[in-house]
């Protein structure tokens, strides 16, 4: 076998083992997803939103879109269902008119204080259960596969 055709079909079964490693964990997050909307009320991401705003206090609407990875389009309809809900409030900055603060209200602080986790206590225990640097092994190869995923707009966005 040619060491071209050899470094294809190691590419592909690689990209294979990853597409079938993301797929698990996508099915996971969506069985998980279910649990928070009918036990909690919230969405991943809502829940997510207002665990970042509870540990931040006030937050722009452009700072939490990088810290979601959303548009600001999209987290704008995200944004608009936790107001209506009474969860957070927008202001706008006195001195700059077209910046938005946002602030976690009473209401979001007390959904926040019933919301079942982020994730799910197994994971969470097993995670617990790992060494400090499979811990961190683990956190930082995601981080780094989410990385790689960015397409090369994303990175040329960040560059500006």
């Amino acid at each position: 076998m040619s060491e071209s055709l050899y470094e294809g079909v190691l590419a592909d079964a690689y990209a294979l083992a990853v597409f079938k490693g993301l797929r698990r964990l996508q099915q996971a997050t969506e069985v998980h997803a279910k649990r928070l909307a009918r036990y909690g009320g919230l969405t991943p991401l809502q829940l997510l939103i207002l665990r970042i705003m509870a540990g931040r206090g006030e937050l722009t609407a452009s700072h939490l879109a990088r810290e979601v990875s959303l548009t600001q389009a999209s987290l704008s309809g995200v944004l608009d269902r936790l107001e209506q809900r009474g969860l957070l409030i927008r202001r706008r900055d006195e001195r700059d008119r077209r910046k938005h603060w946002l602030v976690l209200t009473a209401a979001g602080s007390e959904a926040l204080a019933v919301a079942p986790s982020l994730l799910p206590e197994h994971v969470l225990a097993r995670f617990a259960a790992l060494p400090e640097w499979e811990r961190h092994s683990l956190l930082a190869a995601l981080l780094r596969a989410a990385e790689l995923f960015d397409t090369p707009e994303d990175d040329e966005e960040e560059d500006l």
